[in-house]
């Protein structure tokens, strides 16, 4: 198989050439040159932002292409465009953002989406961005075009930063502050499932939405956090605390609390989603130990630190807030 990886090699798009170059697959990215791509991808150098940016596309044919763009959709619609009749298979690694919020428990991939364009250029909202990608490919492709709808991601080489900040936390010991409550089902997917079934879906053909993550309660919070304490060690205390306690003292969930969202409307938009369609056609999903232990054993072959990205939230709770309530 000839893949063809847009929208860069970092996270995700890095995931994914490993996975195929793991199966033999010849790897070609199309990149701006500012990152290193695994060894083994043939890299292309291109803006697909500017002007002429996909001019190192102009010759060649793949078998599939898998885009990761995250940001104005008119770059997915240009590339879309561009390769029609040279590729046999185009996916997108969306976003479950795209669906209209609030949404209700269990929503399936028919859910209404938000409203928004192929056309869009400069800043556009996350979600408005996906959709709008989204639109380019059925614009292009029609139903043949595979939309993975992903959800929360966790992994090696993860840039947000959600998993490896509790794993820093709890490596730090002491007392943790543990947002409850402790059996509350998780919904994610570790990054290496999600560029497993994509490959696996591109090489069938599959096409349209599908939800990627995991079936809700896949893992808690308790199993999480516990799985951490165990792999890195420490002498770390978890310290359940209620909810309704940690939204009052003003801490954000999701961002001072990586991955923690409070039952109600927004944990079921986003913990909550029906996946049933992915895991028909194939989607299997690794226990949460062992994301933890391959994350920590990731990080600490970079020093610890994971590398971020600039364009998102800086997320974790600060030490002197965490202790304020531990003590409170």
């Amino acid at each position: 198989m000839r893949l063809l990886l847009l929208g860069g090699t970092k996270f995700v798009g890095r995931v994914i050439a490993e996975e195929a170059l793991a199966r033999g697959w010849e790897v070609t990215a199309l990149n701006r040159g500012t990152q290193p791509a695994p060894e083994g991808v043939r890299v292309l150098q291109g803006d697909r932002t500017a002007e002429a940016g996909l001019a190192a596309l102009g010759t060649g044919e793949w078998d599939a292409v898998v885009d990761t763009w995250s940001w104005a959709p008119a770059a997915v619609r240009d590339s879309a465009r561009a390769l029609k009749g040279r590729v046999g298979h185009y996916a997108y690694v969306s976003s479950r953002s795209v669906y209209d919020y609030p949404l209700v428990a269990g929503a399936g991939e028919s859910a209404p989406v938000v409203a928004s364009s192929p056309d869009l250029t400069g800043e556009v909202p996350y979600a408005e961005a996906k959709r709008g990608a989204e639109l380019a490919l059925e614009a292009e492709y029609g139903e043949q075009a595979l939309l993975a709808r992903a959800g929360l991601i966790l992994g090696p080489h993860e840039n947000i930063g959600r998993l490896p900040w509790w794993l820093d936390r709890i490596a730090r010991g002491g007392p943790v502050l543990a947002p409850g409550p402790r059996g509350l089902a998780l919904q994610y997917i570790d990054v290496r499932d999600l560029a497993a079934w994509i490959l696996d879906a591109s090489a069938a053909r599959l096409g349209g939405p599908y939800n990627l993550v995991s079936p809700s309660g896949h893992a808690t919070t308790g199993e999480l956090l516990e799985a951490c304490v165990r792999v890195t060690g420490s002498d770390a205390e978890l310290r359940w605390t209620d909810p309704e306690r940690i939204l009052a003292a003003g801490v954000e969930p999701w961002t001072e609390l990586p991955i923690w969202l409070a039952p109600g409307e927004l944990y079921d938009f986003l913990h909550t989603g029906s996946v049933e369609r992915a895991v028909a056609a194939g989607l299997r999903c690794r226990p949460v130990a062992e994301t933890v232990e391959d994350t920590w054993a990731w990080l600490r072959t970079i020093g610890g630190a994971a590398p971020l990205r600039s364009d998102r939230v800086r997320v974790g709770l600060d030490p002197e807030r965490e202790a304020a309530l531990l003590r409170g």
